[in-house]
């Protein structure tokens, strides 16, 4: 049970961040108009990672689950920013 809530309480944020990141800069529209948005959206998206740590069967699937998606979605973050799919600088 412990190292469900390590993994829910260390990742939870990070995968949170990386996702809502992510989606912030592929939506359409100009960023100033659609970040408020994404950010109130930011805290349903956290309290449903942290409850992915506790869906898992073990610690080391809630750790490998959370770690995943925040690998994940910071490396297709730096991605998107490198190609060029934003306006924002890389």
């Amino acid at each position: 049970m412990w190292a469900r809530w390590t993994a829910a309480i260390v990742l939870g944020l990070p995968a949170t961040t990386g996702v809502i990141g992510l989606l912030a800069l592929l939506w359409p529209g100009p960023v100033e108009r659609t970040t408020l948005p994404w950010l109130l959206l930011a805290v349903p998206v956290w309290v449903g990672a942290m409850s992915l740590a506790f869906a898992c069967r073990s610690g080391a699937r809630a750790w490998g689950w959370l770690g995943g998606i925040t690998v994940l979605a910071f490396v297709a973050l730096h991605l998107v920013k490198a190609l060029g799919w934003t306006g924002l600088p890389a």
